[in-house]
């Protein structure tokens, strides 16, 4: 596996600490300042690893995807929603998911994966909505206020968009 490009950043703040995310297609490694050239190198092979398997451990495959989305359909839509196929996307830049209606196509920002599962929950069902009311007017939002977290997922989403300085729409 190619080993993806990572930008170390140092930080006179930091003093014992180290972290790593995921940003723009690269992964960015946080050390204190003090570290040599070796502590970095060892810490960035480390991160690296964590972060890898932090990521696959929580990796859902688009079966999985599906399965939840009858499940949501059922639980929350009275089992109306039927969509045709339910993915995950990597080049999903402006939204957290989409939906076409017409073909009954459902697709997830993968950047989704790492979070919690009731904000995926919501967005899934929020997209699943669209297959019953393809606007944002009362009726779509009467059906995706039955999921409990709704108005907490919403937050969430705009938290982590407003922490990375995105212009996100919560979903489309």
């Amino acid at each position: 596996m190619n080993r993806p490009e990572v930008e170390v950043r140092r930080s006179h703040r930091r003093t014992r600490t180290v972290s790593a995310y995921r940003k723009d297609g690269k992964v960015i490694v946080m050390i204190p300042a003090r570290f040599t050239r070796a502590e970095e190198s060892e810490w960035v092979d480390t991160m690296l690893g964590k972060l890898a398997r932090t990521e696959q451990r929580g990796r859902r495959t688009d079966e999985q995807l599906m399965r939840r989305a009858r499940e949501l359909s059922r639980d929350y839509l009275d089992d109306r929603a039927r969509p045709a196929s339910v993915r995950w996307v990597t080049n999903m830049t402006t939204r957290w998911g989409s939906c076409t209606t017409g073909e009954g196509t459902i697709r997830l920002s993968d950047r989704l994966q790492a979070m919690p599962t009731w904000v995926i929950d919501y967005v899934l069902l929020h997209e699943l909505a669209h297959l019953l009311e393809p606007n944002h007017d009362a009726r779509f939002w009467a059906w995706v206020d039955r999921f409990p977290k709704s108005e907490r997922a919403k937050g969430y989403l705009e938290g982590v968009a407003a922490a990375a300085n995105l212009e996100l729409e919560a979903c489309d």
